[in-house]
This record gives C-alpha cells, sequence and structure tokens, in this order.
C-alpha cells in the first residue's frame, strides 16, 4: 500500500483526517469512538496508513482499565514527519515557488518572502475563524487547533518566559522548505501572521520565529517562538 492509497479511499481519509487533527496520539479506541466503528475496524485503518508510510506507531501506558488486557499500554498512532507534498498528478509546485523566489532580487528578498507569510498567515486566520485570546498560551493552542482544523497537525509543546515551542510533523509550507530552503522565510511569516490574529496587539511583524528540524526526514518540525508583548 502507497501514500496515495490511503487518502483515495474514503474510510482512510477520515481516519487519516481524525489522527492528523488531533492534538495528540490517537488510540484505536478513540478512533472507533470518534468514527463510529468497531475497535477492530478503526484498528485495521490504522494499521493501513500506517503501513503506506502516513501515521507512525508508539506505546505507551494510558488510563487504568479493568478486565482483559488492562496494564497493557496502549497502541498509538501519529501523523508521520511530511517532507513530500502528497500529489496525484504531480503538480511540482515546489519546483514552481522555487523558481519563482529566484526572480526576486537578492537584495530585500528575506523581508520580501517574510511579509508574503504574514499575509497568507492573516489569509488562514480569517478562513478558520481564528479567534483572539487574552492569554498568550490560550492564544497559542488557538493557533495549534487552527493548522489542526487545516489538517495539519500541529501541537504546543510548551511555553515558558515568551518563548513557545510547537511541534509539527506536517507543517504545511515543509515541502515548500525541503525544496529551497530561504523559503523557511515564508514558513516563518505565516506563524507569526497566525498569531498577530490570535493575539490581540501582537503585530506579525514583531513575532520573532526560528523553524527546526524542517530539512531532517523523519523528525518533526519545532517552531520556535519568541513574542514581544
Amino acid at each position: 500500500m502507497d501514500r496515495l492509497d490511503g487518502i483515495g479511499d474514503a474510510e482512510l481519509r477520515a481516519a487519516l483526517t481524525l489522527v492528523r487533527g488531533s492534538p495528540g496520539p490517537v488510540s484505536a479506541d478513540q478512533a472507533a469512538a470518534a468514527l463510529g466503528v468497531h475497535r477492530s475496524v478503526a484498528r485495521a485503518r490504522l494499521e493501513r496508513l500506517a503501513a503506506a508510510g502516513l501515521l507512525t506507531t508508539s506505546f505507551a501506558r494510558r488510563t487504568a482499565r479493568s478486565g482483559p488486557g488492562a496494564g497493557r499500554p496502549a497502541k498509538l498512532y501519529s501523523p508521520a514527519p511530511e517532507s513530500q507534498a502528497l500529489e496525484f498528478p504531480a503538480r511540482r509546485l515546489p519546483e514552481l515557488v522555487a523558481r519563482l523566489l529566484d526572480e526576486i532580487p537578492e537584495e530585500g528578498r528575506e523581508q520580501a518572502l517574510r511579509r508574503a507569510g504574514e499575509d497568507f498567515g492573516r489569509r488562514l486566520a480569517r478562513t478558520v475563524g481564528l479567534r483572539p485570546a487574552a492569554r498568550a498560551e490560550d492564544g497559542l493552542e488557538r493557533v495549534c487547533g487552527a493548522m489542526r482544523s487545516l489538517g495539519f497537525q500541529a501541537r504546543l509543546d510548551r511555553f515558558q518566559f515568551g518563548v513557545a515551542v510547537i511541534d509539527t510533523p506536517t507543517c504545511p509550507l515543509r515541502p515548500l522548505v525541503c525544496a529551497r530552503a530561504d523559503a523557511a522565510h515564508i514558513d516563518r511569516g505565516v506563524w507569526a501572521g497566525l498569531l498577530e490574529r490570535a493575539l490581540p496587539g501582537t503585530r506579525a511583524a514583531e513575532v520573532e520565529c526560528e523553524t527546526r528540524s524542517c530539512l531532517e526526514d523523519g523528525e518533526a518540525c519545532s517552531v520556535v517562538i519568541r513574542m514581544r508583548r
């Protein structure tokens, strides 16, 4: 089974969307409840997605329960790090954007790409109806929730002393960044634009954003955000 099979089948696509839209790993029991199917059916779908390379698996102990299987670690499913766009047929859009980047003069390119990302982030915020929050941590959680609602898994890993770290194995611009490293300025602008909407009084241009591990296969991206508030 390949990756396209995972999105070509409606039932598998629903299971994949569920996992990518969840803030953390999903068990077969959770998937069964959310999809309205038997646990064995949910597990079979998740296993097929894992075999296709769209999900990764791990084991962890969850809430204690009585009866058969009590105390056993649960098998959990998470989105697989995604460094290539999943397309059929291949449109090679990252290659096209990379070519367009060559047309931007070297002087001022970084600032231009950052502004384009910020504007795109604002557009995404409007698309999903991202609501502002009074507390910074709530705003960051809403940004992650907005990305998940678009099908891109993201979760707030930590927030301390004005510095936040968001883990996202399926960052939407990662395939572009992998094709063209300087596109990372666009990616950082997107997160800043989203945050501008989530936190009143915050300007995207004043949000310091750093992306890590984008080019490392098998690793989730880490978005480090520093806010001047």
